[in-house]
């Protein structure tokens, strides 16, 4: 009897030894558990402070687009500095440019922040694009959005480019439902 209680009393220290391991790694695994989410979270409002700084940097630079334009708009000496079209233009134009220029840019803008979907931005663009002078812009402007392919905003300038080609053969007066909206983000 001696011998089956030894053996049992092994069998039970054994059975003790395993489940206070067990007990130590689901210790030890709730722990490192506990650290994961904590990273985690930390990471997640990193990442929302960078996408506010974004928009914060995206907002100043704009705010900053609108008084270098603004300038330029009262001062026709100043405009001359940006009067890098593709068809001579007078002060008048130029002044009208730069506006489009500004309009063009806020959509853009408000885009970039999240404000707007693309979609969005399409259905807004259709409209600031049946003025006359914003379209005499656009395509003043034709070799400088060549200069910047690839990016975020030669997509948007070539989807305007193709809602401009849709305006220009629709068979409507109604603008409003011309255009193939963008598939996408």
């Amino acid at each position: 009897m001696a011998t089956q209680n030894s053996g049992i009393r092994g069998l039970r220290s054994a059975v003790a030894a395993c489940l206070g391991m067990a007990a130590g790694a689901c210790a030890a695994v709730a722990t490192q558990r506990h650290a994961l989410d904590a990273i985690n979270e930390r990471l997640e409002h990193l990442e929302k402070q960078a996408r506010n700084q974004q928009q914060a940097n995206l907002a100043m630079q704009q705010r900053q687009h609108w008084e270098l334009l603004s300038k330029a708009i009262d001062d026709p000496d100043l405009a001359e500095v940006l009067d890098t079209y593709e068809v001579p233009v007078n002060a008048q134009k130029r002044r009208q440019y730069l506006f489009a220029n500004a309009l063009y840019t806020n959509l853009l803008c408000y885009h970039r922040i999240g404000n707007l979907t693309r979609d969005e931005f399409f259905k807004y663009a259709r409209g600031i694009f049946q003025n006359p002078i914003v379209r005499d812009y656009w395509y003043a402007t034709r070799q400088q959005r060549a200069s910047i392919k690839g990016t975020e905003e030669a997509e948007l300038g070539q989807l305007i480019d193709d809602l401009l080609l849709q305006l220009d053969e629709a068979d409507t007066d109604e603008w409003w439902v011309v255009g193939d909206p963008p598939v996408g983000p």
